[in-house]
């Protein structure tokens, strides 16, 4: 999964969307900070890929793009909006493909901006970026090549706090970045980043009023944090492969950037250092039980604004989850299987 599949709505209820078979399912909270609900479907019952991708406003709403097979070796992409988690997601919305026809690109990203409008991204078969836009007052704008070469595994996708929308990439010659210069209009692709980078790697956080940050492992195995216009700095060492979690927080009454990661050992590892200011340095720490290789970490906030930390398996379907406990630091609860 590409994206905050582990978000809070409108409404304060948290809810996680995951892969089965052929659909997407979606877990929410009974009330918030209650007991879960067994998972439904998303969507309808059109068949899908296993592969999704989350993006979310800041109206709450959640917009899910996967692909749909349309015929043999054949494919387009879908979207559907979540407008709250205990109610039924719209049916899955065809939005084409960025080649007309043709068979899966890659893995999409999707971003949401001040308007509430979804940008769909994805490889092409050029190897380079295509989006698909929401329009104002309903409906798709046209694909629009982005250009780029070189695109290797998933892009990721943020708006930043002027809603603005930034897109990255690996490239075969380091980092690919595009930014819509005013707010509604075509990214633009801007100077690469001729850095090392392990595809499948990437996250995009918004940090401040003017910036996102992207967090990527190089080939050494840092994880690194690059703000377009500065140079990357490499934090501390990946604790494990994939993406990292990240989400902005007050700690100790400090803005603070909270990392985690499934480690080498299976536990989820966290690390905090204040937010910009990766030259304070930070330092892992594990916590919880031992998870499969195929978990994924996420980070978000409940309706008491406590950080959240939630493990999923897709193998084996378990969520486990944990909340920042009212302490100095980042003590947490006891992990929960839920």
């Amino acid at each position: 999964m590409n994206g905050d599949w582990l978000i809070r709505g409108r409404d304060g209820r948290l809810a996680v969307y995951l892969m089965s078979d052929d659909a997407v399912l979606c877990r929410a909270e009974h009330v918030p900070g209650g007991p879960w609900e067994a998972p439904r479907r998303v969507g309808g019952d059109q068949r899908l890929h296993q592969v999704l991708a989350v993006g979310q406003g800041a109206n709450g709403y959640a917009h899910l793009a996967s692909w749909r097979p349309t015929a043999r070796e054949a494919a387009a992409l879908v979207h559907s909006t979540h407008f709250r988690p205990l109610l039924a997601p719209l049916d899955w919305a065809p939005v084409g493909h960025p080649d007309k026809k043709g068979d899966r690109t890659g893995t999409p990203a999707v971003a949401v901006d001040a308007q509430g409008r979804a940008h769909v991204f994805v490889r092409n078969t050029g190897a380079g970026l295509s989006v698909v836009a929401q329009k104002e007052k309903g409906g798709w704008d046209p694909w629009r090549d982005l250009k780029g070469q070189g695109v290797e595994g998933p892009p990721v996708a943020a708006a930043g706090t002027s809603g603005r929308v930034e897109a990255f990439a690996a490239g075969s010659d380091g980092l690919l970045h595009w930014r819509q210069e005013e707010p509604g209009a075509q990214p633009v692709l801007q100077e690469p980043l001729k850095t090392s980078v392990r595809p499948g790697t990437l996250r995009a956080l918004a940090t401040s009023a003017g910036h996102v940050t992207l967090f990527y492992t190089d080939d050494t195995g840092d994880l690194c944090a690059w703000r377009p216009g500065s140079e990357p700095v490499a934090l501390l060492a990946a604790a494990g492969p994939g993406p990292v979690a990240a989400i902005r927080t007050r700690l100790d009454d400090h803005d603070c950037t909270l990392l985690a990661q499934r480690s080498a050992s299976g536990r989820v590892a966290f690390a905090a250092y204040p937010t910009e200011q990766e030259s304070a340095g930070a330092w892992w720490t594990e916590s919880g039980p031992q998870l499969p290789a195929d978990a994924g970490v996420a980070l978000a906030k409940d309706h008491e604004d406590r950080v959240v930390a939630a493990a999923l398996s897709p193998s084996t379907g378990l969520l486990h989850l944990t909340r920042r406990k009212d302490e100095p630091g980042l003590a947490l609860t006891a992990w929960q299987t839920v």
